[in-house]
């Protein structure tokens, strides 16, 4: 009989889909909550905390070879207080734990595996572990071995090391080295221009993207390079975006078939994606394809943008039009199964007239091009990927693919990731004009700010089924401004920004430091982390404190908040010299920097028809603008005092001095 139909253990009790995955383990997993430090500190037992998600290819492999393992089981639960942690249900125990194992060996990944002290402070930890000891890399059994006697027979350095390695995290987290009083130099182009040159340094030329494999989108400095092709007309710069853009579409990243992009690339070529498909990174990357639109006008990127965007309704949705966070990458216990194909299979689906330009372009080989089969992707003309018979072809297989065993579904509604999409969607009707689009983005932040808010005020992070879960962290409040503000962008409703000043407000009051100036990643009202971290990097989705310094410099210039853009002068002024330095890990913080380095314009627009003409101003790449549309004179936003009386009148103000307001927007353009 196997463990999953033997063992049940007390994650039975959740909802995240990765803990359930491990809800018949044999191991006596439970979940992360405060009691788990009393209970190790009762029991005298070292925590072993296991980190991971739904999606996690090696999560599977590990517990398929070492939790599902009797033996190994009784060992853990003889000796450790077992738990798991769901990273995108809890980023903050994830923040502060992957943290402390790259200090400790100068890496990370997941699944974490990671050993604390009763009062959980981080001793020793790795990833995956094999089940088996291989050329430099420990057995999991060794490892736990080794854990438990170094627990009973030298407690003492443990605690030591333990003690090192917290004031290590406590001491990286952002610090004001600055005197603030004494900044006489603000963000200058020509800074821009150097992080986009160092950018740039790490370019692959021939195949897109940034370094060498895996790759990953890294959508954020695709966005310094076309804000930099924007301002300084660097023609290297457009060309590497438009070529990155190009080479992921034309890869096995993106889904041919079905729409949506995979995690990353295995290969410098996009060929052979990790299959796990991710809703921020499809969010991400439909937000810059639209920014490439408004520049370049390539067809081929408004098909993508609309193909994915389907693919994120049609997989990614609850019957309430919610997104859920993720695919799996493997089905069947196989990783890519699901997107793969045979030679013999495309021969008995397609007709001879589509079979032969099919395999031609998407270089399908009787052998197979990748692993004995075939990933659907190419290194021919992107554009030709739309033309009838390849149309007719794609059809064909998806229809078939769809009776499939699929890759299973990460349910959970993620309130930051959530809000990314909505910000795709913003982004996506002002490229397509698709008015469905921005209804359901307004659906979605309806839902959200119902569903997913307490009775006390605060937002909650994560809903599965019903249940809400964590109180919500820095990057859900960072993510729903930014989402509110887009909104208000795309459909002219100043209650959007109303709420999003809120929203600001409420940060300042629980997630604010001592120094006033940056933000905690947890609010002061959640305390069962052993620390509160600051991030400052950009991972996989954007640094929540770099979200809510664009959101200060937006807000703090729309409500006249001085003291806000001021704060988020400062917050870049921290973060000056590491910008400069590291541009392509703090990508979203350029986008503020290069604002401030442009030159900020409120662009206002006053009517009671302003909404019905915003797509001529939409359709633009304009980043130095900030909009304002209003119905009309509303004195909570001081730029339209005594402007009650203009009708559909647009008028721009800058450094505090407004233009004569004009009905002709084409005047207005032609000044943006």
């Amino acid at each position: 009989m196997s463990a999953h139909t033997t063992f049940t253990n007390a994650l039975i009790h959740e909802q995240s889909p990765y803990l359930l995955q491990h809800a018949h383990n044999p191991v006596n997993w439970i979940a992360w909550s405060s009691s788990i430090f009393e209970l190790a500190q009762t029991q005298n037992k070292p925590i072993l905390l296991s980190i991971g998600y739904a999606a996690c290819h090696w999560c599977h492999v590990m517990e398929r070879e070492s939790f599902e393992d009797e033996e190994v089981a009784h060992y853990m639960n003889a000796h450790f207080i077992n738990v798991k942690v769901d990273r995108e249900e809890r980023p903050d125990v994830d923040q502060i734990y992957m943290d402390a194992l790259q200090a400790m060996t100068g890496s990370g990944g997941w699944p974490l595996n990671i050993f604390l002290l009763p009062n959980g402070k981080p001793f020793y930890g790795g990833t995956y572990f094999p089940p088996k000891t291989l050329p430099q890399r420990a057995s999991w059994v060794d490892v736990l071995k080794g854990v438990h006697e170094a627990f009973q027979t030298n407690q003492e350095k443990l605690i030591e090391q333990a003690n090192n390695l917290t004031t290590h995290l406590v001491q990286t987290n952002i610090k004001e080295k600055i005197d603030f009083d004494s900044i006489t130099t603000y963000p200058s182009l020509e800074e821009f221009d150097l992080m986009t040159k160092r950018i740039l340094q790490n370019a692959d030329t021939q195949w897109g993207g940034f370094g060498v494999a895996p790759k990953f989108p890294q959508t954020f400095s695709i966005q310094v390079l076309l804000r930099n092709y924007f301002a300084n007309k660097d023609q290297s710069a457009i060309v590497h975006a438009v070529r990155s853009l190009d080479k992921m579409i034309q890869g096995g990243l993106y889904d041919h078939l079905g729409g949506g992009f995979a995690r990353y690339s295995t290969d410098a070529q996009w060929q052979a994606p990790h299959f796990e498909k991710m809703l921020y990174d499809n969010a991400l990357l439909i937000g810059v394809l639209s920014e490439a639109y408004q520049l370049t006008k390539k067809r081929v990127y408004k098909n993508v943008i609309q193909e994915s965007i389907h693919f994120v309704f049609r997989e990614l949705s609850d019957t309430n039009g919610m997104f859920y966070a993720a695919l799996d990458a493997d089905s069947e216990g196989v990783e890519g199964k699901y997107y793969t194909w045979s030679y013999e299979e495309l021969q008995a689906l397609l007709p001879e007239n589509l079979l032969k330009p099919f395999c031609q372009y998407f270089q399908i080989k009787e052998a197979g091009n990748w692993e004995q089969t075939n990933i659907i992707w190419t290194t021919n003309l992107i554009e030709e990927a739309w033309n009838e018979d390849l149309v007719e072809a794609k059809k064909i297989l998806f229809t078939h693919r769809e009776k499939r065993i699929r890759p299973g579904t990460d349910t959970k509604i993620l309130l930051s990731w959530n809000c990314l999409m909505i910000i795709a969607l913003c982004k996506a009707y002002a490229v397509t004009e698709d008015k469905s689009l921005l209804e359901r983005a307004e659906k979605n932040m309806q839902w959200l700010s119902i569903h997913m808010q307490s009775k006390e005020g605060y937002l909650f992070h994560s809903y599965t089924n019903g249940h809400l879960k964590s109180m919500a962290f820095l990057e859900d409040y960072a993510s729903m401004m930014q989402a509110l503000i887009e909104l208000h962008k795309a459909t002219g409703n100043k209650s959007y920004l109303k709420n999003a000043k809120s929203w600001m407000e409420y940060i300042q009051l629980h997630f604010i430091d001592e120094q006033k100036v940056f933000f905690y990643f947890t609010s002061d009202q959640q305390l069962d982390g052993i620390i509160r971290k600051k991030d400052s990097y950009d991972g996989a989705t954007p640094s929540s404190n770099a979200m809510v310094c664009s959101s200060l410099i937006y807000l703090g210039n729309i409500f006249d908040e001085p003291n806000w853009v001021e704060q988020a002068k400062k917050m870049l002024a921290s973060m000056h010299s590491m910008m400069i330095q590291y541009p392509s890990s703090f990508g979203y913080w350029a986008q503020s920097f290069f604002q401030l380095a442009y030159g900020l314009t409120e662009l206002v627009g006053i009517g009671p028809n302003i909404n019905k003409r915003l797509i001529p101003i939409l359709e633009q790449f304009l980043p130095h603008i900030l909009p304002l549309w209003l119905e009309k004179e509303d004195k909570d936003f001081p730029v339209s005092k005594n402007k009650s009386n203009i009708d559909n009148q647009y008028f721009m103000c800058k450094n505090n001095v407004c233009s004569l307001p004009t009905s002709d927007l084409d005047v207005i353009l032609a000044k943006i």
